[in-house]
C-alpha cells in the first residue's frame, strides 16, 4: 500500500471522527436569566391633624350658626388665599354630626372621646377612606358663621387646617344644646383628602405578576432538573441524537422562561410606576 493511500485512509478516519464529534456537540445549552425585581410598597399616610379645641368664653347675643354658612365662609377664606374651594361631602357631614352629638351626650370637649375614638375613627366609621383628615372644634355662642370661621382663622392650628392645600373635601356640623349646664353651640369641621383623589393602582396587574412568578418558579425547577440530565455527555451516535433532542427541549424552555421573565419585568415596572404616582399623591 503506497503512502498516498495510507494518508487518504488517515484523513478519512479523522473526518469520520470529526463528524461524530460535531454530531454529538452540535447543540449548545442556553442559559436562563435570574429573576430579579422588587415591588414598590403602597404607602398611605392616614394623617390626622387636630389643633386644640377652640372655646369662646364670652357669648354673643343672637348667636345663629349653619352648615352651609360655615362652609361658605371657609371657602371664602381659601379663595382669598388663592386655594381651590373645598367640596362638601355627605359622609364627612355625617362624621362631624356624630362628633357633635357625642360631645353633647358625654359632656366632653376634646378631639378624642372618653373611650379613645378620634377624628380618623369617625371618618372611617362613616365609610370615608382618606389620605389625610383634619378636625376643627369650637364651643360657644358665636354671633354668626363668619365670626365662627374668623375665630378659627385667628388660631394658627385651626387656620392651618382651613388653608391646607392638600384637602379637597369638607364636612361640617353645628348644633345647639346643653353643655356644662348652659345652652351653647358646638361646631365641628372635618377636612379630608379621599383615597379616590389619587391615581388608581391596577390590582389586576399585580395579580398577573403573581401568576407569572408562580410559572417562572415552576419553569426554573424544571430547567434545573433538565440541565442536570445534560451533564452526562453522549459518547455514541445514538446517544448524541437523544442528547440533542433533550438540548432542543431545554433550550425551548429557556426561551419560554426568558420571554416570560422579560414580560414580567415590564409588568413590574408598570405596576411600580403606578404605586409611585399613588404614593406621591398620598403624602398628604
Amino acid at each position: 500500500m503506497n503512502k498516498k493511500i495510507i494518508w487518504l485512509l488517515v484523513l478519512l478516519i479523522l473526518l469520520v471522527g470529526l463528524g461524530s464529534y460535531l454530531l454529538i456537540n452540535q447543540n449548545l445549552v442556553k442559559s436562563f436569566s435570574e429573576k430579579s425585581f422588587e415591588f414598590v410598597e403602597k404607602n398611605i399616610s392616614n394623617k390626622v391633624n387636630t389643633p386644640g379645641p377652640l372655646r369662646k368664653e364670652v357669648d354673643d347675643e343672637g348667636s345663629q350658626l349653619s352648615v352651609k354658612g360655615a362652609i361658605a365662609e371657609t371657602n371664602r377664606h381659601r379663595k382669598e388665599a388663592g386655594l381651590p374651594e373645598l367640596e362638601e361631602n355627605t359622609l364627612l357631614n355625617i362624621a362631624a354630626q356624630k362628633k357633635v352629638d357625642d360631645m353633647f351626650a358625654r359632656q366632653y370637649f376634646e378631639h378624642d372621646s372618653p373611650t379613645g375614638e378620634g377624628a380618623g375613627d369617625l371618618v372611617n366609621g362613616a365609610g370615608y377612606e382618606f389620605i389625610v383628615v383634619g378636625e376643627n372644634l369650637a364651643l360657644g355662642n358665636y354671633k354668626s358663621d363668619a365670626v365662627l370661621v374668623q375665630a378659627w382663622m385667628d388660631s394658627p392650628g385651626h387656620r392651618e387646617n382651613i388653608l391646607k392645600s392638600s384637602y379637597t373635601e369638607i364636612g361640617i356640623a353645628v348644633a345647639r344644646g346643653t353643655f356644662e349646664g348652659r345652652s351653647t353651640w358646638l361646631a365641628v369641621q372635618h377636612f379630608a383628602k379621599p383615597i379616590s383623589a389619587c391615581p388608581d393602582i391596577n390590582e389586576g396587574l399585580k395579580a398577573q405578576i403573581d401568576s407569572n412568578n408562580v410559572k417562572l418558579d415552576n419553569l426554573k425547577l424544571e430547567l434545573e432538573s433538565r440541565k442536570s440530565e445534560l451533564e452526562n455527555k453522549p459518547t455514541t451516535r445514538e446517544e448524541s441524537e437523544e442528547y440533542n433532542r433533550k438540548v432542543d427541549e431545554y433550550n425551548a424552555l429557556v426561551n419560554e422562561y426568558n420571554t416570560l421573565l422579560e414580560n414580567t419585568k415590564s409588568l413590574v415596572a408598570s405596576y411600580n410606576s403606578q404605586v409611585q404616582s399613588f404614593n406621591e399623591c398620598a403624602k398628604g
